[in-house]
């Protein structure tokens, strides 16, 4: 039994199997017959071009011929012998084939302008901007600071002037005299960011905290991922729908891959109707 085990003992019966099995296999003449034809040549061009941006010369169709008619082979032999049953690699790619052709099929006509504007008209939440926000930040660490947000918190009644003086008043010099914060790895300002752009960047609380503030000046502290933050917002975009002239890209892939999911699943439904399928107890 330890001999079984050995990696070596192992392959080499592997080895005397194939070798017998290409001794005592005698295949039919159509299986042993490859032609390339035209449309096959057009392929291998097309391919060629597609990756190196020029024809083939014809020493190099030659050479992709021969590496095709040795992919076929072992291809073919490989079947044979069965190398391609309870291969999980194998079945997921054939499943994905099929499940591209039935999506090939699905998307072959393409949608009229009345469909279109009809898919449009039936999900304006997926073609409208959500609300977005234009503000610049002022950073406290609480990695170097004893108190970050106390400190926040005294910058801001510093600053309590300076968003109503933007002329050089004596107000905003006090606000230049005030805590500015501490260096900060992201950019200092933002424009029409939207709240997940925003909770991406600076965590989910900070971005909800963000879009409820109201009024002008500088507002906050509100705490991040980071630390905690004075806030001004510069500006406001309130949501909207996108104009369908602009959106219609859009709409055309949203349509289209809805289109393949359902054809999938209409395809999946007509072949399980085919099959009797025993369950386990």
């Amino acid at each position: 039994m330890a001999l079984l085990k050995d990696p070596l003992v192992f392959f080499l019966a592997i080895g005397a199997m194939l070798l017998l099995a290409g001794k005592y296999w005698q295949p039919d003449s159509a299986s042993m017959t490859i032609n390339i034809t035209n449309h096959e040549v057009r392929r291998l061009t097309d391919q060629w071009q597609a990756q190196m941006r020029r024809s083939p010369t014809a020493e190099e169709l030659t050479g992709l011929m021969d590496a095709f008619i040795r992919e076929e082979i072992y291809y073919r032999e490989a079947i044979h012998l069965g190398l391609d049953v309870d291969d999980t690699i194998v079945r997921r790619r054939m499943v994905q084939k099929l499940t591209f052709l039935t999506e090939d099929i699905a998307t072959t006509t393409p949608p009229t302008e009345a469909a279109l504007r009809r898919w449009y008209e039936q999900h304006p939440s997926d073609f409208t901007q959500p609300e977005r926000i234009s503000f610049t930040h002022r950073f406290f660490s609480v990695d170097t600071r004893q108190d970050a947000e106390a400190d926040a918190r005294q910058a801001l009644q510093d600053s309590a002037g300076e968003s109503e003086s933007e002329s050089g008043s004596e107000n905003e010099s006090e606000g230049e005299r005030a805590d500015e914060g501490d260096p900060f790895m992201l950019p200092k300002s933002y424009t029409h960011r939207s709240v997940s752009e925003i909770g991406d960047l600076f965590g989910r609380a900070f971005a909800t905290a963000l879009f409820a503030t109201r009024g002008t000046g500088w507002r906050g502290p509100l705490r991040s991922a980071y630390g905690w933050h004075l806030v001004r917002i510069e500006a406001r975009l309130e949501a909207s729908l996108t104009p369908f002239v602009d959106a219609r890209e859009r709409v055309l892939a949203d349509l289209q891959s809805a289109a393949r999911d359902t054809a999938n699943d209409d395809y999946y439904a007509a072949l399980k109707a085919r099959y009797t399928i025993n369950l386990p107890q």
